[in-house]
């Protein structure tokens, strides 16, 4: 519920005109809006300016008012009659490498209406982001990829408010959630220089946009809010999770931890935060081995291996047949390998353990998961050498990222208060797993709390809340930004951290205990 004079659309009477009172319709209207929200300023756009003569006329001049901040500058946005009985509605965007979703609000009361999810049609480029930015490095590519975004949100809201009985022309409010490199392709800014030397974005910070400039078939006079970014890898999805999480307003200190294309943290408190990103976060969602999958029905998410006789007890989302494996299933399966003896210290298997689970072709060795008589798919799954590799680097660069930016502030892992872990990884990830592989560090498991998708729910609190508007430009100025591309040290802890749990068992006394 949003509180009293906190939200977007205010309620306003203004006096009719008169022979003694022949003040401009837009001036009338404006005037009582500025005594409402205390300002000084209010821009209106011609689209609405158009209208206004009949809707004040219409509703007596008593309306309900979309209001909404650009900058510190405020805009009216829309205008409704204070007897319809319609919402006025807005919608959080997370626009995901890999995923879209969206959330349908009322702006007066700060209900969720809706949600629907949609796969990013951008994937037809390439699922991997850099993929996507090569292809826009020409005018035509970049414009055919700009397009299969604003297409698919068209479609996608369009289905959204008619599954919920929202008008269209209702929606008022777009706050965007997204990293740098997806912002600019749903603006359709060239994002080549992203991830070239010295990894520099066309801009960090946006005014809000018309969502009619953008191609985005809302009400016209609509405007888009794009959470800003602070540099090439750490993107306005983290400011979100930021928001959302409350870390920016906490004594303690806190981390938070955001695994989707890379792994993006924040270390900080109230008084300062800090900020960095590495490429951790494919392996972590799955995405190093064939059968590797985004959380959803019939993945493997959970594991466990009997101590006693090796037998192997896998869950599944919905408990359905299984089909692959996401991240949250290969850091529990690396979890009980390494407890079983299956695998060492290395990662390599360990043939005397594994039994006739463990197959080799094209002198590549592999564990199999599920027989092809017991999976969805009526073939095998099995994890091999190759995708234990790639995951135990994925979660040393995890660690190491995590150690680098601790000890550049100068704390250590025992100063947290909390430890965030955002997005789907973070909803289904166990964390006993993540410490037993030294992915995450060695603390009590009530220290990690996840938030499941931050990035949605930051960009919900800029459509209920005023206040979480005002401290997203307050907090993109206090991040130091940490790069990680050229840290000589990053690389040296990252060889270190390339075993189970690590080359210093120290780090991880409770991993000692259990495999002793």
């Amino acid at each position: 519920m949003i509180e009293k004079n906190s939200g977007w659309v205010v309620t306003v009477k203004a006096p009719p005109p008169s022979l003694n009172d022949n003040t401009a319709d837009a001036d009338r209207l404006i005037n009582e809006v500025k005594s409402v929200l205390k300002t000084d300023y209010i821009d209106m756009d011609l689209p609405l300016l158009k209208n206004l003569p009949w809707r004040l006329r219409e509703c007596e001049y008593q309306a309900r008012c979309v209001c909404f901040k650009d900058r510190g500058r405020w805009k009216l946005v829309g205008v409704k009659n204070v007897n319809d009985s319609s919402v006025c509605a807005g919608i959080a965007i997370d626009l995901g490498t890999t995923r879209v979703v969206l959330r349908l609000v009322n702006l007066e009361t700060g209900d969720v209406i809706n949600e629907s999810a949609f796969d990013n049609p951008q994937i037809e480029i390439g699922p991997d982001i850099l993929e996507r930015v090569h292809f826009a490095d020409h005018a035509a590519g970049l414009k055919k990829i700009n397009r299969l975004i604003i297409d698919g949100l068209n479609e996608h809201i369009a289905g959204l408010c008619e599954k919920s009985g929202v008008n269209i022309q209702d929606v008022f409010l777009l706050a965007v959630s997204g990293n740098t490199s997806m912002t600019h392709l749903f603006l359709g800014l060239p994002p080549n220089q992203i991830i070239r030397e010295p990894y520099i974005p066309v801009v960090n910070t946006f005014n809000t946009f018309s969502a009619k400039d953008l191609g985005i078939q809302i009400n016209d006079t609509a405007r888009i809010f794009i959470f800003p970014n602070v540099g090439s890898y750490f993107g306005g999805d983290l400011i979100s999770g930021i928001i959302y999480s409350g870390l920016h307003v906490q004594d303690e200190i806190s981390i938070l931890v955001d695994v989707g294309t890379n792994a993006e943290v924040v270390l900080g408190n109230k008084d300062w935060l800090v900020a960095c990103a590495g490429a951790a976060g494919p392996a972590l969602e799955g995405g190093v081995s064939e059968i590797g999958m985004t959380a959803k029905p019939g993945v493997i998410d959970r594991m466990i291996i009997d101590p006693e006789d090796g037998t192997f007890d896998l869950h599944t989302i919905d408990e359905l047949p299984p089909k692959g494996i996401c991240g949250s299933g290969m850091i529990d399966m690396m979890a009980q390998l390494f407890l079983s003896g299956m695998v060492d210290i290395r990662g390599r298997f360990v043939a005397s353990k594994c039994g006739d689970r463990l197959k080799e072709s094209d002198g590549i060795r592999r564990i199999v998961l599920v027989p092809s008589d017991a999976s969805a798919t009526g073939r095998e799954l099995s994890i091999s050498q190759v995708d234990i590799d790639s995951l135990i680097r994925s979660k040393a660069a995890m660690y190491t990222i995590l150690e680098t930016i601790a000890r550049y502030v100068g704390v250590t892992f025992d100063d947290l208060s909390t430890f965030y872990i955002a997005g789907t990884f973070g909803s289904f990830i166990n964390p006993g797993s993540a410490i037993t592989i030294g992915m995450i560090p060695d603390l009590s498991e009530d220290t990690y709390q996840s938030l499941g998708n931050s990035s949605l729910g930051g960009a919900t609190m800029i459509l209920t809340s005023r206040k979480a508007l005002d401290a997203v430009e307050g907090i993109r100025d206090r991040i130091t930004y940490l790069e990680l591309n050229v840290n000589q040290a990053f690389m040296n802890r990252f060889s270190a951290a390339k075993f189970l749990p690590h080359t210093d068992p120290s780090l991880f006394p409770s991993v000692k205990r259990m495999v002793l």
